[in-house]
């Protein structure tokens, strides 16, 4: 596992950033494992400018994301799907039908669950996967407790996580309680791994992930047993290491 300790969000972003467009531009035919939240929007942020000033290219890239909430129409700016076409998307030369995102809003949740493992296979897998991590340790939306061999699923969210989501919210009530996210097992196949965090709030939480015990208890302990993992935090998060 390695640690690249930065000054603050801003270098986090760029470093991230520059890591991602690198791997783009040597393969061309990268499938991107992607992440939402407060977390990688510069990140995202980076690689568009990146691709407007330097011209990496996206149109042979396939992307699948982490998760979905249960419940939220794709047009509700609330919705992951919203979230990748503002953030990202809609400023890259990347093929939408080569985006990949679970619909929170299918009929048949499971078969869902089911589709998107197959797609996620069908691609080859993931090549890069980035993720953010949760105070109670959960990686996409796998809480406490989660099976280390879980596939993509519904998951109840914990309540510390609809608390911390609630700041894209209009009020915690609206905030959904169930989401589809990717499985820990499916996670640790991908080939690569980049976590991103800032602040004091993470510190705890990346003791645990770097030093702590390997336990379902906290999903995010599972990647010490990863061999390709980057740790990308600023000095507050790693205040504790």
């Amino acid at each position: 596992m390695k640690i690249i300790k930065v000054a603050d969000s801003t270098e986090m972003s760029k470093t991230a950033g520059e890591m991602i467009a690198e791997k783009v531009r040597a393969n061309p035919e990268i499938v991107l494992g992607l992440a939402t939240g407060g977390t990688p929007v510069g990140t995202y942020q980076y690689l568009i400018e990146d691709h407007r000033k330097k011209g990496t290219s996206y149109s042979r890239v396939s992307s699948v994301n982490l998760d979905e909430y249960i419940g939220l129409p794709k047009t509700d700016p609330n919705s992951y799907y919203s979230f990748m076409k503002t953030n990202l998307f809609d400023h890259l030369d990347i093929n939408p039908e080569q985006t990949f995102i679970p619909d929170g809003s299918a009929a048949d949740l499971e078969e869902e669950c089911a589709n998107y493992e197959r797609k996620i296979a069908a691609l080859g897998g993931v090549d890069l996967q980035l993720l953010g991590i949760g105070r109670n340790g959960h990686i996409a939306f796998n809480e406490p407790g989660t099976p280390f061999e879980s596939r993509t699923h519904v998951i109840s969210l914990a309540e510390d996580t609809i608390k911390d989501n609630a700041r894209f919210f209009s009020s915690p009530e609206e905030v959904p309680t169930k989401a589809i996210t990717m499985g820990i097992a499916t996670i640790l196949e991908s080939k690569e791994i980049i976590l991103l965090a800032t602040g004091k709030s993470k510190a705890e939480a990346l003791y645990s992930l770097v030093k702590g015990e390997v336990t379902e208890d906290f999903p995010a302990s599972i990647l010490q047993r990863h061999g390709n993992v980057t740790i990308i935090a600023d000095e507050d998060a790693l205040s504790l290491i």
